[in-house]
């Protein structure tokens, strides 16, 4: 019973990418979630979500752990700020989701928590900022690019040792994160089937680009 529940649980295999720019910051994510790793069970899945005006989250692991991290760091940053009179920093925020982390993966389960975040976003002062949280609860802010452990990682890092520079702009992070999830998308069988693009700047969180995939059967001769 508990081998069948795991192998069918709903993951998120994912490709993820974040991209520290001169001038803010790029996150980015493809739209495939699968059964298991074997069967798509949704092509429109939206894996870099806003959870307040000023932070976005992205996760790859179980998704339902994924939406309730989300759920959970949405209703604890308004607390927060509420109490303080004031909106939290980003490594506030990222903290608070590697404390859900770290206590999530120590309490017996049925299903193991294991999920891998990334938190961007702006400060008051307008400074963007960019952190990896890992499935333990560590946590560490990016100076230049991050995949966590997306199933994508591997493509993706590799792309970026070769094609990331440090004074990229936001601009051209776009286009690095794009071609950086299609990359993977070719080869991870996880992950395809679109890509999202956000950016984060001094003047706030916009989502910058919206692909769908679809496939095209042509006859060959």
């Amino acid at each position: 019973m508990d081998d069948d529940l795991k192998k069918n649980i709903l993951k998120s295999g994912t490709s993820l990418v974040g991209i520290v720019c001169k001038d803010g910051v790029v996150m980015a994510g493809d739209k495939k979630t699968t059964l298991g790793g074997q069967i798509v069970s949704n092509k429109t899945t939206n894996k870099v979500e806003k959870v307040n005006d000023f932070i976005l989250v992205s996760g790859t692991g179980v998704s339902s752990d994924i939406e309730m991290s989300k759920k959970l760091v949405r209703a604890e940053l308004k607390l927060k700020e509420l109490r303080d009179k004031k909106r939290p920093t980003v490594r506030e925020a990222a903290s608070l989701v590697a404390m859900i982390s770290y206590k999530n993966i120590r309490q017996p389960s049925m299903v193991q928590y294991m999920v891998g975040l990334m938190v961007g976003g702006v400060n008051e002062n307008g400074e963007a900022e960019l952190y990896s949280i890992g499935v333990d609860g560590s946590i560490m802010r990016v100076e230049d690019y991050d995949a966590n452990l997306s199933s994508g990682m591997p493509y993706i890092l590799g792309l970026l040792e070769r094609q990331y520079k440090k004074d990229l702009s936001v601009e051209q992070g776009v286009e690095l994160a794009i071609e950086a999830i299609k990359s993977s998308s070719e080869r991870d069988t996880a992950s395809g089937y679109g890509v999202d693009v956000f950016t984060i700047t001094k003047d706030g969180i916009k989502q910058v680009s919206k692909q769908t995939a679809r496939a095209v059967y042509t006859e060959e001769n």
